[in-house]
């Protein structure tokens, strides 16, 4: 009798995957507020709470004296007393020869700030910039923009008074003929104090323009060395595009800064000799807080912020791309 022997195959044991856990989405709707009662905050309006210290400080610190300045310019105000005098201010500053020569000296700030510490900063990155010490030396020309503005119209006022030391090396060799009293005459007393503006704000333009530079693409530099560009074509048609976004920058700071300079002017000479160096900024101050001409002193205020706001505007539409809407 044969005996049969039955054999079973293994069962290979099926694999039971486990189900899939759904991790809960949101859209960024939701996300804006978390459980009931938020629906009104979210989205757009979930960071309404959190800028509202900043537009209340923005507030309190610029709208309101803006508007308060508007206002007060129609009044003739000497701090105790107003009463309404509609445009009578605004026609006093066509009138007024002191109000002319601040006009012409902030126009003088302007172009000189534009001539003197922009081109003085771009050449000076350019040239310290493949230097072997050219960190070194930028860094020492920084170290004026360290100082103060009052710090720096102290330290010039020893060089450029009657007595200062300019005219004592002007004498010392044999160049007496060209000692003269830098502050004291119009319209050399502007043009001194542009000179040490220029020796401050310098740094600042310096360091702005190697950034830029050490932002130029390597690949940019040696395809145009190898298409044989040296020099001012190097300089002209590679460099000076590519520092075209860095110097709307530095051109933007200057014009602001100089319409609205003034601690180094009134250290250096509050103004004088007979108010013949004074910028819009000192004049308005003055104006409103030495003389107590407040209402006079609101609308050379109004007139300056339009002033900046206007040059500021047109430059940036100038220089700023456009984009086309989409």
């Amino acid at each position: 009798m044969t005996e049969t022997v039955r054999t079973t195959a293994p069962v290979e044991a099926t694999k039971v995957t486990p189900p899939r856990r759904r991790i809960p989405t949101r859209t960024p709707h939701q996300a804006g507020g978390s459980g009931k009662g938020t629906g009104r905050l979210g989205g757009p309006l979930s960071g309404v709470p959190w800028a509202l210290p900043a537009l209340l400080f923005v507030g309190v610190l610029l709208v309101y004296p803006f508007l308060r300045s508007i206002y007060g310019s129609f009044f003739e105000d000497n701090g105790f007393t107003s009463h309404y005098t509609g445009l009578d201010n605004f026609t006093r500053l066509a009138d007024d020869p002191i109000f002319g020569r601040s006009l012409l000296n902030t126009l003088m700030w302007v172009v000189g700030t534009l001539l003197l510490p922009v081109l003085a900063g771009l050449a000076i990155a350019v040239a310290t910039h493949r230097m072997r010490f050219g960190l070194i030396a930028q860094s020492v020309i920084v170290l004026p923009y360290a100082v103060s503005g009052a710090a720096t119209a102290v330290l010039w006022k020893f060089i450029l008074t009657s007595e200062g030391s300019l005219n004592q090396v002007l004498d010392a060799v044999g160049l007496g003929s060209l000692a003269q009293p830098w502050l004291l005459e119009w319209p050399q007393n502007t043009l001194s104090m542009i000179v040490a503006s220029t020796w401050q704000a310098t740094g600042l333009n310096v360091v702005l323009f190697a950034i830029g530079l050490r932002a130029i693409p390597r690949e940019t530099i040696e395809a145009a060395e190898l298409d044989g560009a040296r020099g001012w074509r190097m300089f002209r048609h590679i460099t000076l595009p590519q520092l075209r976004s860095v110097t709307v920058v530095v051109v933007g700071m200057a014009i602001v800064n100089s319409l609205k300079a003034f601690d180094m002017i009134w250290v250096l000479t509050q103004g004088g000799p007979a108010r013949s160096s004074e910028t819009l900024a000192l004049t308005m101050y003055r104006e409103a807080f030495r003389l107590f001409h407040i209402g006079y002193g609101s609308a050379i205020a109004l007139v300056l912020s339009v002033i900046v706001v206007a040059s500021s505007w047109l430059y940036l539409r100038r220089q700023l791309p456009e984009t086309s809407p989409r």
